[in-house]
């Protein structure tokens, strides 16, 4: 039995229970991309599309290049094995896995029932959006006709037609049938789920235990505020789901040097001697997602730079972590241009003392990941347009001639 986990250990167990250290398949096709999220159990989803949206990265980092219209056709048809729903934030997830969820949305429903909220003064609304739904649905907001529906107010300019379907969706009365241009497109739960999945009842400690053991199977080893933070639990819910987890024998506790907190080691979790892999990794990755775990295990601090002025920026609107092997060896800052049809590298960093490689191994490594995404994008060329301290390296190993 494993009772002491070194740190180096530990960031090979994360990676691998993230399906990091395989070599990409000659081809992707469906079993693949289930098998990600099969391994994930979410994929996060944002609006951001300067690169590529955050959801389509993961896979791309584990898979290499896919047909993006595929993992569209599995995860956002009318009905089928995924849906959306609130989990990490708003994320792709198994249908077997809404269940699981309803004491959030119950959560949501006396949140927005309380007197003096939007939604307590608009039922009217929440009941005529359900009647809609129920007369004329699947439907987007955008195809919704009402008085109400015009953009306005705090929620993102949301019109209160939007809104109104949010709430419902937060809620659990309303769930998406897919995705158009990636406008959602809301439905009954009856309209979409099958029976067994509305039928489904789970406690709310019995829910907990479930999404820990999901949690901790994703996650390889972590400690409590890890485990958490995978589907956003209040640790006063999970650590009795821990304990109880460590007493059917799923979790094991171990000590990992330098971590200052406890941890568990799933049972199941694989213990590599090594872990190749050449990866950049989305800002909504579960590997990078939550910066104190990052920071701990990969001595890597990150943020992400989206919402900080430009002139105070250090590594870029986008920035994207480099994974080379078990270490984050820089981030990368990458725009999409798609009119030039050119992937534009707007900046690229080393990260000091992450690798005992020399610059240009580093470099070589990154300019294949980036190969491929252009390919994979469709795009003809790659042009390293802006600073940093590994963009000169990364510019000759792009352009095949040695670095220096």
């Amino acid at each position: 039995m494993v009772d002491s986990v070194s740190p180096a250990l530990a960031r090979r167990v994360a990676l691998a229970a993230q399906g990091f250290g395989r070599p990409h398949p000659p081809a992707v096709g469906t079993r693949q991309l289930n098998g990600v999220i099969d391994r994930l159990q979410l994929l996060q989803l944002d609006s951001v599309n300067v690169f590529e949206r955050s959801h389509y990265l993961p896979v791309f980092a584990r898979l290499g290049a896919y047909d993006k219209g595929l993992l569209d056709r599995l995860t956002f048809p009318r009905s089928g094995r995924y849906v959306e729903y609130w989990a990490h934030e708003a994320a792709i997830i198994p249908v077997e896995t809404w269940p699981l969820m309803r004491w959030r949305m119950q959560v949501y429903r006396d949140y927005f029932a309380q007197d003096g909220g939007w939604a307590a003064a608009n039922r009217p609304m929440l009941d005529w959006l359900r009647d809609e739904l129920a007369a004329n649905g699947p439907l987007p907001a955008s195809a919704i006709e009402h008085e109400s529906n015009v953009r306005r107010g705090p929620w993102w300019g949301w019109s209160d037609v939007k809104r109104g379907l949010e709430v419902l969706f937060r809620q659990g009365d309303v769930v998406t049938a897919g995705r158009t241009r990636f406008e959602r497109t809301y439905a009954l739960p009856e309209q979409v789920l099958p029976s067994s999945i509305l039928e489904r009842v789970v406690s709310r400690e019995d829910a907990h235990v479930q999404l820990i053991e999901q949690s901790a199977r994703a996650h390889g080893i972590g400690t409590e505020k890890d485990l958490a933070d995978y589907f956003r639990l209040k640790r006063v819910d999970v650590r009795p789901a821990i304990a109880r987890l460590v007493d059917e024998g799923s979790l094991l506790p171990v000590t990992v040097d330098g971590w200052r907190a406890p941890a568990w080691l799933h049972r199941d979790a694989r213990l590599p001697r090594r872990i190749g892999a050449d990866a950049l990794l989305s800002p909504f990755d579960p590997v990078v997602w939550e910066r104190a775990r990052t920071e701990r295990m990969f001595g890597f601090h990150y943020r992400i730079e989206i919402y900080t002025p430009a002139e105070k920026r250090i590594h870029g609107y986008y920035n994207l972590p480099i994974l080379i092997d078990d270490a984050l060896v820089g981030r990368i800052d990458l725009k999409n241009d798609r009119q030039a049809r050119v992937l534009r590298v707007q900046s690229a960093w080393l990260e000091e003392g992450a690798l005992s490689a020399s610059v240009d191994e580093i470099a070589e490594r990154t300019a294949a990941p980036l190969r491929s995404a252009a390919g994979w994008q469709g795009l003809e060329n790659i042009a390293v347009v802006g600073r940093g301290t590994l963009s000169p390296a990364l510019e000759s190993a792009l352009s095949g001639a040695p670095a220096g």
